[in-house]
């Protein structure tokens, strides 16, 4: 299945050999979900093993190297088992869009969160103390290695599969909710985390995904949204540290969790939701406008 906008298809879901029309086609859709996302791990367990003993170790520019490989054999191994397993190229990948699509998500990423940081230094929540210049490789690579493979696995995969099983609204619910409840095992999380996680990160970036029936933007402002939170702010991200960065960014003691984000980092805070949800609500209504939730019939090979 296709999804229709006036200018063609933009949204494939998929409708051949698991996912062909038919009887328990959602049983099918959520087994090949699952077998998916097991396929996924399976390939990129293996293949960073084998990747990290080849290069040297130490070294963080090697490190930077592994980490966009393993971006590399998740997006691959993702291809790959959807070409087979589902009798289709995933359009939602496709090489030609990427360049343009991933520079609008980096740019979307990165304006995001500075305008996040800037309404709460605004505000004296945050002390952002400027240290200069500092390595960018472990924070480039960690931001790259996690934006592709959450994304695939979360949106190519759940979203896609939930919506070929039960439709739109029952996809968006269900996904963004497993990616804010993944975020519970972080440092630092909380209830009020996980459901920021998941009306910020869960809705925006499906919701980009719907609007451009790719995973190129999704993918670029999930890489910049890290990498200028742990790097250009030096922020905790998703109660962790992404190493040397340019700055350093410390809540104001005493503040609430819920306007600082606490252990967490600043996307579990109140600026956060409010910026994040209101660009992810504005782009699902700039999609439903264009017709992405729309079901059409694949046309026949």
């Amino acid at each position: 299945m296709t999804i229709e906008s006036g200018s063609g298809a933009i949204v494939t879901l998929g409708d051949r050999r698991i996912l062909q029309p038919g009887r328990w086609r959602w049983a099918r859709a959520l087994a090949w979900m699952v077998g998916l996302v097991f396929l996924i791990a399976l390939s990129f367990g293996p293949g960073m093993e084998a990747i990290q003993h080849l290069l040297p170790r130490g070294d963080p520019r090697f490190g930077f190297v592994a980490n966009v490989s393993g971006a590399a054999l998740a997006l691959a191994a993702y291809a790959l088992f959807v070409l087979l397993g589902e009798d289709r190229l995933p359009d939602e990948v496709a090489p030609r869009p990427a360049p343009l699509h991933l520079l609008a998500g980096l740019a979307i990423g990165t304006l995001m969160f500075t305008t996040v940081m800037g309404i709460m230094a605004a505000l004296g929540l945050y002390q952002i103390t400027w240290h200069g210049p500092a390595p960018a490789w472990h924070a480039g690579g960690i931001a790259i290695q996690s934006g592709f493979i959450e994304e695939i696995i979360v949106r190519g995969v759940i979203l896609r599969l939930l919506w070929r099983a039960f439709g739109p609204l029952a996809a968006f619910i269900v996904s963004a909710a497993l990616f804010g409840i993944a975020h519970l095992f972080n440092p630092g999380a909380t209830i009020v985390a996980a459901l920021c996680v998941a009306l910020e990160a869960g809705v925006m970036l499906g919701a980009f995904y719907a609007l451009t029936g790719r995973l190129w933007v999704s993918i670029g402002v999930h890489v910049a949204w890290n990498f200028t939170q742990g790097y250009l702010f030096g922020a905790v991200v998703s109660g962790g540290k992404l190493g040397p960065a340019l700055a350093q960014s410390i809540g104001r003691p005493g503040a609430a969790a819920w306007q600082t984000g606490g252990a967490f980092g600043p996307e579990a805070s109140l600026p956060a939701l409010l910026v994040c949800s209101g660009v992810g609500f504005a782009v699902l209504w700039s999609a439903r406008k264009a017709g992405r939730f729309k079901a059409a019939p694949m046309p026949a090979r």
